[in-house]
């Protein structure tokens, strides 16, 4: 049998155990030392009895005229006897005896004593140098019963004091437990971009450290985080204005020469120097999905994001091909606008580049915060679309591509806990290529 693992059931599982195995050896001892007890108060009850009626029968049968004649006593109302007795002679004639005494169970004379048989404990004694002898008996049914009966006494109250105790265990450890609980449902309704430090008010001095080592990882993650945005928005403005400075150069040399194979050369300049600034930037972008607070503390309408950025796109080049459907209600979401708008870019430019340059672009927003981008194409096989989402993969063969548009879409879907779906063909169609993603807005919170 597996424990179980919650450190609330283990220790009221073990101090309930332990308290059952003390209850229990406690009172086998105290019923052990009982029953010795009692057969000492019941050995001088029997001797008792003997010694008290010797004396009377010695005086009854000495004042007898006719001697060796059994005398049987009458009850003088219906009780039960526990204890009889015999009176015999040296002969072993039986003088006097109780009413309910049977001879047969009682053993020859053979000293003053207590002697026992298999159903009955007895103590003898004998007076006028051994003439008159008298036998008390006592069943050793009578011994057991009373002893089941202390038994009992002693095992009865764990039916009920004992459930009663591990309850009372439960609850005082369920109570000592409490701020551990807290602690525990603080972390569970953390997100991933809070990193504030926890709570350690109340813990107990075991879990206290683990509580501080935890809050100092917070605080380096944090440390690190903002490090790393730093760096991000530092590197792309120092490598912006570098590669814009390289790009005109190469264009006023294409501009100024008169020979068409410097020209050439300097286009073949221009192009790759265009293609190195868009790699950095996406390589910004990806740094960015990996490192930066994605989600805030206030909500934006993500309608006005998608618009701005389709816009952008338009003017670059992409008019005449763009199809966006937004919903007439807003969309409020607690997602960084400026990641909103990076998956949103991301996954058109990816549409333009590798869908069919005739058919236009179907970009939908739902309501719920569902953002859909579709376009026509080939079929993608599936072992392709399951690594579309991977680093520097292409679906194609167009060299201008980076292989990082998709792959910085998932970075962002898995930190915000909402995954990417690739789909291809597009759904109701027999070709094309379909993304979408269910982002985090204030109607799907609602609905959990």
């Amino acid at each position: 049998m597996r424990l179980t693992r919650s450190l609330q059931a283990r220790l009221a599982l073990s101090v309930g155990l332990v308290l059952t195995v003390l209850w229990v050896l406690a009172a086998s001892i105290t019923a052990v030392i009982v029953r010795s007890e009692m057969d000492e108060v019941f050995d001088s009850a029997l001797r008792e009895t003997a010694e008290r009626i010797l004396p009377l029968a010695v005086t009854d049968i000495v004042g007898r005229e006719e001697m060796g004649v059994t005398q049987r006593l009458a009850p003088i109302r219906n009780h039960d006897e526990f204890f009889t007795y015999l009176v015999r002679d040296v002969e072993g004639r039986i003088l006097l005896q109780s009413h309910a005494a049977d001879p047969a169970l009682f053993p020859d004379y053979a000293a003053p004593g207590f002697q026992q048989t298999d159903t009955h404990r007895f103590y003898s004694d004998a007076a006028l140098q051994g003439t008159i002898r008298i036998s008390v008996a006592e069943p050793l049914a009578h011994r057991a019963s009373v002893a089941r009966e202390i038994q009992m006494g002693l095992g009865l109250p764990l039916l009920i004091v004992l459930p009663v105790a591990l309850l009372a265990i439960i609850i005082a450890v369920r109570t000592s437990l409490g701020s551990l609980r807290r602690f525990r449902a603080s972390l569970e309704a953390r997100n991933a971009r809070d990193l504030s430090p926890l709570s350690t008010g109340g813990l107990p001095a075991e879990i206290n450290p683990l509580a501080t080592t935890l809050n100092s990882l917070l605080a380096r993650l944090r440390d690190a985080f903002e490090a790393e945005r730093g760096f991000a928005a530092n590197a792309a403005h120092e490598l912006r204005t570098p590669l814009a400075g390289a790009i005109a150069q190469a264009q006023r040399l294409r501009a100024e020469t008169l020979d068409s194979a410097a020209a050439a050369r300097a286009l073949d300049i221009e192009t790759t120097l265009k293609r190195l600034t868009r790699l950095s930037e996406r390589l910004m972008q990806l740094a960015r999905a990996e490192g930066a607070q994605l989600r805030l503390d206030r909500t934006t309408d993500l309608r006005a994001v998608a618009g701005l950025v389709i816009d952008d796109i338009n003017r670059m080049g992409g008019a005449g091909r763009m199809e966006l459907t937004l919903p007439d209600e807003p969309v409020m979401s607690d997602l960084d606008p400026d990641a909103f708008g990076i998956l949103c870019r991301n996954l058109v430019e990816n549409a333009l580049r590798h869908g069919d340059e005739n058919a236009p672009i179907a970009v939908t927003l739902t309501p719920d915060g569902r953002l859909i981008v579709a376009n026509e194409g080939p079929v993608v096989p599936p072992r392709t679309l399951d690594r579309l989402a991977s680093r520097f993969e292409r679906a194609g063969a167009h060299g201008d591509g980076s292989g990082l548009g998709l792959a910085i879409v998932s970075a962002i879907a898995e930190r915000i806990d909402c995954p990417l779906v690739l789909r291809s063909p597009r759904p109701g169609a027999s070709s094309g290529f379909e993304a979408s993603m269910l982002l985090p807005t204030e109607k799907t919170k609602a609905g959990q």
